[in-house]
């Protein structure tokens, strides 16, 4: 199921669901069905290599090692 971002014209929040083609996305604050979908930003090229290798060093310090394959682990 793909991710999108909706803004609800009720109550005014911006949030993302996840929602299969047949459904009807609803409001999670509200309950409102009138919701316009927002366009998602992309990534920039070139740029996720970079965003992984942070990623991995945040987690390699806060001790998450499972998105390591065993070669990649210090332990």
């Amino acid at each position: 199921m793909p991710l999108y971002g909706f803004h609800c014209t009720e109550c005014g929040k911006d949030t993302e669901l996840l929602i299969s083609a047949g459904d009807t996305p609803t409001c999670p604050r509200c309950g409102s069905e009138k919701l316009d979908r927002l366009i998602s930003r992309v990534a920039p090229p070139g740029k996720s290599r970079g965003i992984a290798k942070a990623a991995r060093s945040r987690a390699a310090r806060e001790g998450h090692l499972s998105q390591y394959k065993r070669s990649e682990r210090r332990s």
